[in-house]
């Protein structure tokens, strides 16, 4: 084989490994999925929204309805408000509960939305009802450690007269 051969495999190879990596980079950004161009928006309040981020997927029975349009706080009332841009294919009855989860242990977060049982279905610009915030590991931990802390403590005895069993 001669130099320009070679040199034109060689192009070929690198063209094909960064359109690789783009694609790689576009589906870890959640980027490489086209915009839903027919959607409805509702509005979720959450105390804690933990790690949510725009563009997070919305999710029911694990397949993408829809993405978060957009996060906002409210300081009238102290909450975190989330908006959620639906597919219309996908109508949710009015007490759908939206919780934010997360893939795997320490993966993305994400809304699921769990379908409750209602006959009329949410309407653009509509908010849902009851939400389940994020669970922060953080607080799990602190409580896991501060009730094996509490267990530790020796018995304080019983005040005088009390009975003991």
């Amino acid at each position: 084989m001669n130099r320009a051969t070679i040199d034109l495999w060689v192009g070929i190879f690198v063209a094909l490994g960064l359109a690789a990596l783009l694609v790689l980079a576009l589906k870890v950004g959640n980027l490489a999925s086209a915009n839903i161009s027919d959607t409805y928006t509702v509005q979720a309040n959450f105390a804690n929204i933990g790690g949510l981020k725009v563009r997070a997927p919305v999710k029911s029975s694990g397949v993408v309805v829809g993405r978060v349009a957009g996060i906002s706080f409210d300081a009238k009332e102290y909450h975190a408000v989330v908006s959620l841009q639906i597919d219309r294919r996908y109508e949710f009855p009015r007490d759908t509960i939206p919780s934010i989860l997360t893939s795997g242990l320490l993966g993305e977060q994400y809304i699921g939305l769990e379908v409750g049982g209602d006959p009329k279905v949410l309407k653009d610009g509509d908010t849902f009802k009851i939400t389940q915030s994020a669970v922060v590991l953080e607080k799990l931990i602190s409580q896991f450690l501060f009730d094996k802390a509490a267990e530790g403590e020796p018995k304080k005895p019983a005040a005088a007269g009390a009975e003991t069993k």
